[in-house]
């Protein structure tokens, strides 16, 4: 047999390359973590939970109240389900406002899905 009919013999498989969408990992959904006005808590407050839960600076903390205060709500993190959950909990647990004394507990945050493209 010669090489040229032993090429013939050989089966090579034929590979397709694929699509460059199917070759990138899909993103999980990413949800928003708001946190809702109320005349209970202060700055301070705001601040604070925000440097101790999200680990934001100061400033960050500060736009996050203010945005709270003058729009009714705020995004403080926008992450995957189980994390903005977490973060919830985590909000619902912080507990009350010692510089308010009318304050009964904690504020009142929900997770909403972010907008799709």
């Amino acid at each position: 047999m010669s090489d040229k009919d032993s090429a013939t013999l050989t089966a090579e498989p034929v590979v397709k390359p694929k699509n460059k969408k199917d070759q990138r990992p899909k993103r999980q959904p990413r949800f928003h973590v708001i946190l809702w006005d109320d005349d209970d808590h202060s700055y301070e407050y705001v601040i604070l939970m925000m440097r101790q839960i999200f680990g934001h600076s100061i400033d960050r903390g500060f736009k996050i109240a203010n945005a709270v205060d003058s729009d009714g709500r705020s995004v403080c993190l926008t992450t995957t389900r189980e994390h903005a959950e977490l973060k919830v909990e985590q909000i619902h647990s912080f507990g009350k406002d010692f510089l308010i004394p009318r304050c009964k507990g904690s504020m009142s945050a929900t997770i909403e899905a972010e907008a799709s493209d």
